[in-house]
């Protein structure tokens, strides 16, 4: 709506962004609650949504867009899967559980393959939406290669809160009340998994009309100088 304020405000703008998916990955980190740790890691996610937003760059604004879309689809079944273990434990905090992997194998299964999908796994959807918005920043600070030690270290948050609730040894309280999944939950858990792998490797399925609308947007919003020389050429 604004292009030349968005382009003049951009700097404080992706500043806020930077600092979003930090401060939403260090205070996931330290949150006992599931619900929560998942709630404080979309903080993160939308972080880069909004960081290739402004960079007013096709790539950028398509990794954005894919990435509102896999976040959806990732954090969507996060919440879905905790759902599940709340079900059965009637707990949202981590230190209730603890061992689920052995009464529960199909369980601890699929909330890996979710949670190497919201971490970025390649192959799975929030690595695509996640690499073209770092590509694009990177390309304007003249960088060649996209470097993810930062990204995986903010990460690891999920993957200690799955050892902390799926690895151990299962207490008789978690072994008693904590069973597999059953057909119900495959049947709404399946098409989210379908995505996570979809999105991920077959991405032309979804980029071209992304990219198409993205470049409309673009052409509006172009600086005033690109316009000036449009004209100029004409």
């Amino acid at each position: 709506m604004f292009p030349d304020a968005a382009r003049k405000c951009a700097p404080w703008i992706v500043a806020l962004a930077i600092t979003g998916i930090i401060y939403g990955a260090l205070v996931a980190m330290v949150q006992p609650n599931m619900k929560k740790l998942v709630a404080y890691s979309s903080v993160s996610h939308l972080g880069f949504v909004v960081l290739g937003i402004f960079s007013f760059t096709q790539q950028g604004l398509d990794g954005a867009v894919y990435q509102m879309l896999n976040h959806g689809v990732s954090t969507g079944a996060l919440f879905m899967l905790v759902g599940y273990l709340y079900e059965r434990r009637h707990s949202l905090e981590i230190a209730a559980y603890g061992g689920v992997a052995t009464p529960a194998p199909n369980l601890a299964i699929v909330f890996m393959i979710t949670t190497l999908a919201s971490i970025g796994l390649p192959m799975l959807n929030n690595f695509v939406g996640e690499y073209l918005v770092l590509q694009a920043r990177l390309r304007e600070l003249h960088v060649d290669r996209v470097r993810g030690d930062r990204r995986d270290s903010l990460a690891c948050y999920m993957l200690w809160l799955y050892q902390r609730t799926f690895y151990g040894k299962a207490s008789e309280s978690v072994a008693h009340h904590m069973f597999d999944l059953t057909p119900r939950e495959w049947i709404a858990i399946v098409p989210l998994l379908v995505l996570m792998v979809w999105m991920g490797t077959f991405t032309q399925s979804f980029l071209p009309p992304i990219s198409t609308q993205n470049a409309s947007i673009l052409n509006q919003i172009k600086s005033p100088a690109a316009v000036a020389e449009v004209h100029h050429a004409r």
